[in-house]
């Protein structure tokens, strides 16, 4: 009946969970070491589209600095194009460039926390990226957020992530 259901690659006795004495299999791992290197990415991603906003704003902020103050401009606002003067646009328009600043250095600061935690669990679990290197000293600080994705395999006492 659920014999067959979700038991394979399960290395716990017949009775379904009583006490974790070995700690999550190796697809759990590989499978939470996956989820947060990609919350990471996302992150990553996020901080890189607010880096173009904030690039953009500059741009905006520049051209508008050299016209005169009282000119008409458009700016739009929720998806509504709205008709106001330089002198009121450019305030906003910087101060949007100091909020989105701080929203960067907000994600820059979680995306630090989500390495080191990523460190813990790679040391933990003793997690091996592909390419990384055969020795077991060699290449443990490097950077957790690589290049490549997919599944796993188990490797000698740790776990293997390609």
């Amino acid at each position: 009946m659920a014999a067959n259901s979700s038991n394979t690659g399960s290395k716990t006795s017949s009775s379904g969970g009583g006490g974790k004495q070995s700690g999550p299999s190796a697809e759990q791992v590989v499978a939470t070491f996956q989820r947060m290197r990609q919350e990471q990415r996302n992150m990553a991603s996020k901080a890189a589209e607010l880096e173009m906003d904030i690039n953009e704003h500059s741009l905006v902020i520049d051209t508008l600095k050299e016209v005169d103050s009282s000119r008409k401009c458009f700016r739009l606002v929720g998806g509504v194009l709205v008709e106001r003067t330089v002198k009121e646009v450019l305030p906003a328009l910087e101060n949007n460039k100091e909020q989105i600043s701080k929203v960067i250095e907000t994600i820059n600061t979680q995306m630090q926390a989500k390495g080191r935690e990523l460190t813990e669990y790679r040391e933990r679990y003793n997690i091996r990226l592909v390419g990384e290197g055969e020795g077991e000293g060699q290449g443990q600080s490097a950077a957790p957020s690589g290049n490549s994705e997919g599944g796993g395999s188990k490797s000698g006492a740790g776990v293997l992530v390609s």
